[in-house]
């Protein structure tokens, strides 16, 4: 795992200054990739997290699912992050398809937050 960790390390490099390019869909899948390989990138999340706040109206709902998925799993303390998705996705529940609700609701689970 190490030639691994080191390639998703030199990811997270260039990525890291390069988030504002990236589509809502790229935020979702990155955060996604790096805690599917259970690759540690807190910096990383640190900046996903606020850059998503700056675009929260981009996401659809699986990307809303996936990014909460991946920050609750990378267990970066983010309730700010995690108010803005229940407010956002609230009134668009409708458009979540059931792997979209699992995955949210777990994500508010794990994370600890109170969808409210």
């Amino acid at each position: 795992d190490v030639p691994a960790t080191k390639f998703f390390q030199a990811i997270a490099a260039e990525a890291q200054p390069r988030l504002g390019e990236f589509t809502s869909q790229a935020l979702a899948n990155t955060a996604w990739a790096f805690v599917t390989a259970d690759i540690p990138a807190k910096e990383l999340f640190e900046t996903i997290v606020t850059e998503f706040h700056s675009r929260l109206g981009e996401f659809k709902p699986q990307e809303l699912a996936n990014i909460a998925w991946a920050v609750a799993k990378a267990d970066v303390p983010a309730t700010e992050f995690f108010q803005a998705i229940a407010t956002e996705a609230q009134p668009r529940l409708g458009g979540f398809n059931s792997q979209n609700l699992a995955n949210t609701a777990w994500a508010f689970a794990k994370a600890g937050v109170p969808a409210t």
